[in-house]
């Protein structure tokens, strides 16, 4: 990642959000003694239930798609990476207000528009942007996105530099959005070259997911 942070040349600090799912409590507590202090689960039930089985003092990222039924459980993670649509930015933000502290949160971009993949589309940003300023219970921290599955280098470029351009827009706006949280274990040095200050590395930490 060093490497890679040279020669991008953004010059930014990238922290390494380890990716536990499908892993047990093991794999958390390996993480946090290899130095590891950021850990990233896809689905609320699993995180809460490794929560409950750990005692390591890691940060817990929800990187998976965020149900409405689920947000009342946001109060266990520290960021929420997946702020995809305007419906779940309103009921985080309900939360917010509810609990008098906002929720720190990335905005999810679809750059390419992948219909299997949630996200706003970067037409979309800019009055996205100024909606987000109205939601009092949501902190609007950065970006997050994901390059298509086996997309050639180009293709993953354009897709971190999207996001990066999101970033700059949402920041542009007045919010404290400076995290881009990008790149996974087949494509984060180009997304660190990119300008990523968060990676999510699931499988060249742990190996293939379990069962």
């Amino acid at each position: 990642m060093a490497a890679a942070v040279a020669r991008g040349g953004h010059g930014q600090r990238v922290t390494l959000i380890a990716v536990t799912k499908t892993h047990g409590p093991d794999a958390v507590e390996a993480a946090w003694r290899a130095g590891v202090q950021n850990v990233g689960e896809n689905k609320v039930q699993e995180a809460l239930s490794k929560m409950a089985a750990v005692d390591v003092p890691v940060r817990w990222h929800l990187i998976g798609h965020l149900q409405r039924n689920k947000v009342r459980d946001l109060d266990r993670f520290a960021v929420v990476h997946s702020i995809d649509r305007a419906s779940i930015a309103d009921a985080v933000s309900a939360f917010g207000i509810a609990r008098k502290r906002s929720v720190d949160a990335l905005v999810q971009v679809n750059v390419v528009g992948e219909e299997s993949k949630g996200g706003f589309a970067p037409a979309d940003m800019p009055a996205e942007a100024e909606q987000f300023v109205a939601r009092a219970g949501l902190r609007v921290t950065g970006v997050m996105t994901m390059a298509p599955l086996g997309a050639d280098e180009r293709t993953t470029r354009h897709v971190f530099q999207g996001a990066r351009d999101a970033r700059d827009l949402l920041v542009s706006a007045g919010h404290p959005a400076f995290d881009l949280s990008m790149g996974m274990s087949n494509d984060y040095e180009l997304a660190v070259e990119e300008g990523a200050t968060m990676v999510r590395l699931g499988t060249v930490l742990f190996g293939e997911r379990g069962l």
